[in-house]
Parts: C-alpha cells; structure tokens; sequence
C-alpha cells in the first residue's frame, strides 16, 4: 500500500501571503536580520511598492525576472511583488558564474535581472545577461538599471495587482538535474501555494512563531519556508551569512522557535567559540535538509543543546515529501513520515511496490508538485508516470511509515546542500589543454555531505599542470562546484558503452 500524509484543506494564495500578519499585528515586526527589521505595514507597503514599479518598467504578467542575489530581507520583498504583479520569479543560485547566468537566461528568457552589485564583474562576462529586454535592476549600489531600493520605497502611480489564474507560473528554479544541464523546474500558484501549506503543517507554524531558515533564499527550501512563516503570520528571520559569526548573534537576537539548516551549517555553529545549550533554547522545532545527517553531529548537538534533530526530505520539484513534525516521535536517521497532502510509493525495477523494510525507488505523488521543467517537455515526460513523480532515490520504509534513505540512483554530488552534476566539472576540467579525460565523484564528508573529487589523465605530450592549477582553473568556469582534490590516473575506466565509470571511481575512492 502507498504511504500517505496527512491531507490538507487548501492551499496559501502566494499573492496574499502578508494578510494574516497585517491584520493581526500591523506594527510588530514580520522580517529580521541583524542589520533590519520590517514591521507586517512596513513589508507590505515595500512589496506593494516594488510590484507596481516592475510592472511600470514595462514587465507584464507572465514574464520571467531573474534574481542573482544574495540573502537579504529585499530578495524575500523581491518574490512577493513578483506573484502579486503576476510575474515569474526566477531564482539563480547566487555561486552561479557567468556560464551558469546564461544557461538559466538562455531557459528560462527572462525580460530582466535583479543583481547585487558585487556581482558585476561576473555578470559582465556573460554573454546574455547584458541583452535582456528590460535590463537590469541593481541592489547595494549604482548599477546599469534602476536601483532596487528606490522601486521599494517610492510609491508608483495609481495601479491594480492583475488578475492571476491559480494554474499560471509563479517560480521557476534552477537544479543540477542528473544527467545534463540545470532544468527549470516551475510551480503555479496552486503548486507553490500547496507547497507553503505544507511545509506550514508540517512545521506546526502560528503567528506566535519565530521562523529561521538558514540556507540560501534562492534553494527551495529557506525559499518555500520562509514564505510559509509568513503566510502563516510568523516571524521570519533573514540569515544574510550562514557564518556561526553571523548566526550566533541572530539567534540570540531573535529567538527563533522553528529553524531550517544543512548538516554543514549546523557543524559550525555547534563548534563555534562561545556557541551555549542557552543559544538553541528557544527552538521547538529544528528540522536539517539537504542531506543526511552524520551521527557525529547528531551526538555533537545532543551534548550542547540536549534538543532533538529532525531530518526532512524533499526536492525542488515536489516539497517536503517527508519529515517528523513536532507532535510525532523521532527516528534517528529516519527523514520522516509522508509530508501533508503527500502519497509516496516505493517500488522496485519493475513498478511493483516493496513491502516494508525492502528497498526501491520512491515514486511520489502530491498537489505540491511542479508542473512542469520550463522549455523542456522531453525532461518533463520523462519524471511523470500515470500522475507519478519519479525521485530517483532509493528508500525503505520501516512498519511504522518512516522513511529511510539508501541511496542516489542519480549521480548527483551534494555539498553543503547544493546539488553538483559530475558532468558540468567534467567538462570543465576537460577544456584545460593537458587534461584528457575527467571522471568526478562524490567523497562522503563529516562536515559538508560530499566533497568532489576528480580524477583526470593527462596528454602524453603535454606538461602535467599542478593539482592547484587544474582546482583553480575548474573554479574559474564552474565556481563552487570545482574539485576540492584531483587525482591523475594513468588510464581512466570506461564503461562498456565508452562512458567515464563512476561506479568505478567510486571503488577506487574507497567509496
């Protein structure tokens, strides 16, 4: 039998997320950082602002607006006017170099692109970027476009938010995919608004919460959780560094009673200098996603705070298929029961379900799931089945409906929560004129989930670069997905089809 969550009433409406907050405490604060803080109006008018600006510049209802930006209480300010003006946001990882801004550009055909300054440099290297129909917007600073602090703060001229059917885009995100180029994974505003609903409910928020995701605000899940705070009327704290330097403060600033974290983050902050039980004490709910989490830091976080850490489960396509809310027990290196509104089927090679406590692929099925990859029908057709989402991922279900992970069918590397395609460093490496070839795996890593390793062989007649120098030159085209070690072979393994063996280097890596 199919795993099922518990159900849902109704999805939030991503245009009307500031209503609750607004109507029940106007003048308390809705966004915190350790620089700002926004009161429930305050947020309001900003949002109202920007969402008449943008659609002055010329931006029409079912456009796409890129975003490359850092975690500020504007990007969160930034989405919200994108659903209430009907446009697409359209989120790009803020590692992304220039190669990686004009793929997303090249998808997705945005009108325009919200940039942080310090961004400029590498945005003039893309070959796109600078020849979007309505340019670039610029925050922190003077830049080629209007700036974003002046389209929050100055009222526009009279205007209506337009009228947005529930199945049209509301966001589009970027992943690594599995065997390619990123694909634009996009939800309406009924898939986005069943998705806050569900990390709503399984997060237990209420207006009285604190809510602190501290991951990127470009990643699904400090996304989709942040905006779910504040449909629900809570709280959110803005983690402008995920720096123990920077969160440490925070926390104990705003007290935050639900937090969302990866297994590197929360590393530092239990072994920062000065970190205390007393500075975790107000969470009620502390839920660690992106990958699984060592029971070194299990142990770690149970000395320190003697609190309880929940594993999640969940994908940029389809939410938070699974978890432990706060009223159900935990399973240590369990990630959970099937989310709300959520059905989860794990099934063998042949369709067939497993019974418990037996392995196999998990097939999922929710009104939280994507609606589709933008431009891309093949990839689409390809992840559904009669309604069913396949993951990829390999679980067994214990007796008690919890879940547990067993494994990648799909060659993704996770680091520090980000998802890495072996294939993008491959072919980075590979421009280099000494490397011949280029196999890249994922190294288990205490700290950081998976580090990536390469392994290359070399031209005969070239002279053999240094391991810093191929890093290096990785890094300059992929950026954060570059190596952390390289390894030369003298031959590399080839599959039987003339593939690099991955499976092969993984043996070799002792993995």
């Amino acid at each position: 039998m199919p795993l099922v969550g518990p159900p849902l009433e109704r999805p939030l409406d991503p245009r009307d997320l500031l209503s609750l907050g607004l109507g029940r405490k106007p003048d308390e604060i809705a966004l915190a950082s350790l620089e700002a803080r926004w009161s429930w109006r305050e947020l309001e008018r900003a949002v109202d602002c920007l969402a008449g600006n943008l659609l002055a510049l010329g931006l029409a209802p079912g456009d796409r607006i890129a975003s490359l930006m850092p975690n500020r209480a504007e990007l969160l300010i930034h989405y919200l006017a994108c659903f209430r003006a009907g446009l697409v946001a359209t989120p790009l990882n803020y590692r992304y170099m220039a190669a990686g801004v004009d793929h997303a550009i090249e998808v997705a055909e945005p009108a325009a692109l919200l940039s942080h300054v310090e961004r400029a440099a590498d945005l003039a290297d893309s070959k796109l970027a600078g020849r979007l129909p309505l340019g670039q917007i610029t925050f922190g600073g003077s830049g080629p476009g209007p700036r974003l602090e002046e389209l929050t703060s100055q009222a526009p001229a009279d205007w209506r938010p337009p009228s947005v059917p529930s199945d049209a885009p509301a966001v589009i995100f970027f992943t690594s995919g599995s065997t390619g180029p990123p694909k634009g994974v996009t939800h309406s505003h009924e898939t986005l608004g069943w998705t806050l609903a569900s990390f709503g409910a399984i997060s237990t928020l209420t207006p009285a919460d604190v809510v602190l995701p501290a991951s990127s605000l470009s990643h699904g899940g400090s996304f989709k959780l942040s905006l779910a705070g504040l449909g629900a009327g809570a709280q959110v704290g803005v983690a402008r560094s995920r720096d123990a330097d920077y969160l440490l403060p925070l926390l104990r600033r705003i007290r935050p009673t639900r937090m969302l974290t990866l297994p590197s983050t929360l590393f530092s902050l239990v072994r920062a200098p000065g970190a205390e039980g007393a500075d975790f004490a107000s969470l009620r709910f502390l839920i660690v996603g992106g990958d699984k989490v060592a029971a070194e830091l299990q142990k770690e976080f149970d000395q320190l705070t003697g609190l309880e850490l929940r594993e999640g489960y969940g994908m940029t396509e389809i939410g938070p298929a699974a978890g432990t809310p706060p009223d159900l027990p935990t399973k240590p290196g369990s990630l959970g029961r099937p989310g709300p509104s959520f059905t989860l089927s794990i099934r063998d090679e042949s369709g067939l379900e497993v019974p418990a406590g037996k392995e196999g692929r998990l097939w999922a099925k929710s009104p939280c799931i994507m609606t589709h990859y933008w431009n891309n029908e093949a990839a689409t057709r390809a992840a559904f089945t009669d309604g069913w989402f396949d993951t990829g991922d390999v679980m067994r279900a214990d007796e008690d409906g919890y879940l547990w992970f067993r494994g990648r069918r799909k060659q993704i590397i996770v680091h520090d929560g980000s998802n890495i395609c072996p294939q993008d460093v491959e072919g980075a490496l590979i421009e280099h004129p000494a490397v011949a070839n280029a196999g890249v795996v994922g190294i288990h890593d205490l700290l950081h989930g998976e580090d990536v390793r390469a392994y290359v062989t070399l031209k005969k007649e070239a002279c053999a670069p240094s391991e810093a120098e191929l890093i290096d030159f990785a890094r300059a085209r992929v950026g954060y997905k570059a190596p952390e070690e390289i390894v030369v072979l003298e031959e590399m393994p080839f599959t039987v089809t003339g593939k690099v063996d991955r499976a092969a280097l993984k043996q070799l890596a002792g993995g």
